[in-house]
């Protein structure tokens, strides 16, 4: 049994890798920059959680102390001239600290490239990209640490929730025939999600003397292409027209999967970039260490339909949204005292409503997604389409559970801050607005009534974000006005009832 410390927990991979270690009977630490992030998680009680930011040398040197083993998933995932220099910055400082701490094992995800690093006589067949070439930099920071390190190189990951399943899968799904950049005539080796957790959790088992990279891909060799038909194929869908185009770059493409998928164009860009190279395993090396299990490694079709039954039964773990945090640490929150944040603005209504607060609860937590915001739809979308334009993440990135909510959750162009359940869910905004924005719904029982309040809170930045919350203002009455009454009438109808009895009305501030 290994005492290990995982990074990342808060992500797509760390989420998933933790219940897996715990199954496997190691004891688990969590470093995260939010331990509120992880309160929601089935798994939390069975875990340490400690809160460090990879770059505070201090605090992250205390997280590894007595740590055996410690998983290094960190990644940025966002444009920006300076992306390369936080992850140089925050591997150099992890790796200090865990040759500091006696860590005996570092274990890393990276990514599959032409040139890679840790590799001797490996030559590169193409320029990676900027993030690629990032994760190899990361990836030879931490072989050279002085620590025994085993990086793991995948490709395309398959798996619900995943930010490359998620865009494979609404291309296909949105797009019956497309033109299309080259990059989808380039090969790849996609591996499913559940042989990167065999083989992070594997990793365990490897000699402490082994510090080198391994490739990992699953048994199939395609093309962006042929995913997209495969896809199709095992949703059931008719084969996709695909027409490829030469002229269309990386920052024209990844606008293109913007506006089709839920992916914003700033997350796209390093992925596309990403696709342009040949990403093929050159050695299965792994398999000395974590032999194939007897049925061999997952297919692509196999890792599709497995995804696919996962979606449709609710059970998406982790998804790719909830890795990122909305916001930095010294931003105010709505409940702090006016002289802590500054000016805010409050929209605020309340609506008693004809049902008990259970079923008034159920619609509060299904808001969003699907069931969509109980206010003039139109206006929603037409909202969620220019946050896209200007680059936001808009309304498409819905939910990961269509009727439970947990800290840390993306919901459409929303993240979840706070839940109390049955009392309290507080969504800041994660469009682009000139400020901070958050949206309260609370549920609570006054007088023997039930009673349904909402507030639209604005903290606005600059002489244009006081210019953005009065020129908006006229449209409050329509979009949130309507709100509680809707929610009032869903949660009668929740409840069994017959229709609406609820009045709204604006209170004062």
């Amino acid at each position: 049994m290994a005492r290990c410390l995982v990074t990342g927990a808060t992500g797509y991979i760390g989420g998933r890798l933790v219940p897996e270690l715990l199954g496997a009977g190691h004891d688990v630490r969590c470093m995260a920059r939010s331990a509120a992030r992880l309160r929601d998680q089935a798994w939390k009680d069975r875990v340490e959680i400690v809160e460090a930011d990879a770059t505070d040398a201090e605090r992250t040197r205390a997280a590894l102390e007595g740590v055996d083993v410690a998983y290094y998933l960190i990644h940025t995932m966002a444009a920006g001239a300076d992306f390369a220099e936080r992850d140089r910055r925050a591997a150099t400082t992890f790796a200090a600290a865990a040759r500091r701490a006696g860590v005996r094992r570092i274990v890393y995800l990276g990514g599959l490239t032409p040139g890679r690093a840790g590799g001797a006589g490996e030559r590169a067949s193409g320029e990676p990209s900027a993030h690629m070439r990032s994760r190899a930099e990361v990836e030879r920071i931490l072989l050279d640490s002085g620590v025994p390190t085993v990086a793991f190189r995948a490709s395309v990951i398959i798996g619900s929730g995943s930010v490359s399943f998620e865009m494979l899968r609404y291309l296909t799904e949105r797009l019956p025939a497309m033109t299309t950049p080259r990059w989808v005539r380039t090969r790849t080796q996609p591996i499913a999600i559940r042989d990167v957790l065999r083989y992070l959790v594997g990793a365990l088992d490897i000699p402490e003397g082994v510090n080198r990279g391994f490739d990992i891909g699953g048994p199939d060799v395609l093309t962006y292409a042929d995913m997209m038909q495969g896809y199709a194929a095992a949703a059931g869908l008719p084969p996709r027209l695909i027409v490829p185009v030469p002229a269309l770059t990386p920052k024209l493409s990844s606008l293109w999967v913007g506006l089709v998928t839920p992916v914003p164009a700033g997350v796209a860009r390093p992925l596309v970039e990403s696709l342009r190279d040949e990403a093929v395993c050159r050695e299965h090396d792994i398999a000395r260490y974590v032999p194939d299990p007897p049925e061999g490694l997952v297919g692509f079709p196999r890792a599709v339909s497995l995804a696919l039954q996962r979606i449709k039964e609710a059970d998406v773990a982790t998804r790719w949204s909830s890795a990122s945090t909305p916001g930095a640490p010294s931003d105010p929150l709505p409940t702090d005292p006016d002289w802590a944040g500054g000016s805010l603005y409050v929209d605020e209504r309340t609506a008693v409503v004809d049902a008990p607060p259970e079923a008034l609860w159920r619609v509060i937590e299904g808001i969003g997604g699907d069931h969509g915001w109980y206010s003039l739809p139109l206006a929603w979308r037409l909202r969620g389409l220019l946050d896209r334009a200007a680059g936001g993440v808009g309304l498409r990135r819905g939910r990961r559970d269509p009727l439970r909510l947990r800290v840390g959750d993306a919901l459409d162009f929303w993240r979840v801050e706070e839940i109390e359940p049955g009392r309290l869910l507080r969504l800041r905004a994660e469009m682009r607005v000139p400020g901070l924005a958050w949206l309260e719904l609370t549920c609570r029982r006054e007088d023997g009534q039930t009673v349904y309040c909402q507030r639209a809170i604005f903290h606005p930045r600059g002489l244009f974000g006081h210019l953005y919350w009065w020129s908006l203002y006229p449209f409050h009455g329509l979009i949130f006005g309507a709100m509680p009454r809707n929610v009032a009438a869903a949660a009668l109808a929740e409840a069994g009832g017959r229709g609406p009895s609820a009045e709204a009305r604006p209170a004062p501030g």
